[in-house]
């Protein structure tokens, strides 16, 4: 089914990560992808109504599209956190039901919430009320001893019902006892034709299908089977120039961001100059770089220059410098 304009970016978007995706890291994609739709770490709805923690919404305009996640299982205060997502400027709100660790189990809300649909339509109802920008959900195929075949058509019926703009499927269970949150993105496993036949069967809703998808062929091969989109998570974090540099020219028909990783890092100057006078620290951005020349020569060379210098008192932008020259002379590590 074609997207709308709102949800256009969401053919190729990188995953919401716990403790990764923060803003310097989305800044740091966004110079390889200018169209790729880019996701926050996920944000309790709790933490900005109850707690004030508006802080949290901040970002930079420039990492446009990008969508906020948000956790929670209150429609209300949902529908506040939603309220302050799109005053904020997101393009897109989206509910958090796939996040399997016990610290969100705990709060009744991610993957949990498989268990709730009708809860979950009631969140997206009470979001959809109040904010014009696109409300989307990210799921599981299923949890615990669930039959995936049973429990997911009816809460995509559900969720479409209540006026959910766009679904992205993890296409794995989450098993919320007995496996760690890394084992449930390994163990559980995939089952991409499941999605693919959800997409056909309900074509008024755009679906997006995630989990386990390591290059951009493999995303593009996918939507080549009916989906209106790819998320690719890890892959995109730990080489993103491999996963994200052809983005734009192959799956939206734009030129290309960046011609060379050389000017990804050039781009990144200015933005890492701003915070280190701003009082931040270079590792605060530079850790999400490390990935950069992964599978090139010279890339452990930067990973361990970066790795070991950026966090130190005073560390700036020349490091970076450093690096790359370290990568063209690997014989000065020695020793």
């Amino acid at each position: 089914m074609p997207l709308n304009a709102a949800t256009a970016a969401a053919r190729l978007s990188c995953a919401p990560m716990m403790d990764w995706t923060d803003r310097h890291c989305r800044f740091f994609h966004r110079q390889i992808s200018r169209r790729a739709l880019l996701y926050t770490e996920m944000v309790t709805a709790p933490a900005l109504v109850r707690g004030g923690a508006v802080h949290l919404l901040a970002y930079s305009p420039e990492e446009h599209p990008v969508a906020l996640q948000l956790g929670g299982s209150d429609p209300q205060e949902l529908a506040e956190a939603a309220r302050l997502g799109a005053a904020a400027g997101y393009d897109e709100i989206n509910l958090n039901v796939g996040c399997p660790s016990d610290r969100v189990q705990s709060g009744t809300f991610g993957a949990v919430l498989m268990k709730t649909p009708a809860l979950v339509a009631d969140c997206v109802a009470a979001m959809k009320a109040v904010v014009d920008v696109p409300v989307t959900v990210k799921c599981r195929i299923g949890v615990d001893d669930q039959d995936p075949e049973v429990v997911l058509p009816d809460f995509i019926m559900r969720v479409r019902d209540a006026g959910c703009d766009y679904l992205i499927v993890h296409a794995r269970k989450a098993w919320l006892q007995g496996l760690s949150p890394k084992e449930n993105r390994d163990i559980p496993p995939l089952d991409y034709d499941l999605v693919v036949r959800m997409a056909e069967r309900f074509p008024e809703l755009p679906m997006s299908i995630n989990g386990g998808i390591e290059t951009l062929d493999e995303a593009a091969a996918l939507i080549e089977r009916g989906l209106a989109g790819s998320m690719i998570g890890r892959a995109a974090y730990h080489r993103p120039w491999d996963v994200l540099s052809e983005v734009d020219a192959q799956l939206f028909g734009a030129e290309p961001a960046a011609g060379s990783r050389a000017e990804v890092i050039d781009a990144m100057r200015p933005y890492i100059e701003a915070h280190l006078d701003a009082g931040g620290r270079l590792h605060q951005i530079t850790r999400h770089m490390l990935g950069l020349f992964a599978g090139q020569p010279g890339a452990r060379i930067w990973r361990r220059v970066l790795s070991e210098k950026a966090n130190r008192p005073g560390a700036g932008v020349m490091l970076l410098d450093e690096a790359l020259e370290r990568m063209q002379q690997p014989d000065r590590l020695a020793g």
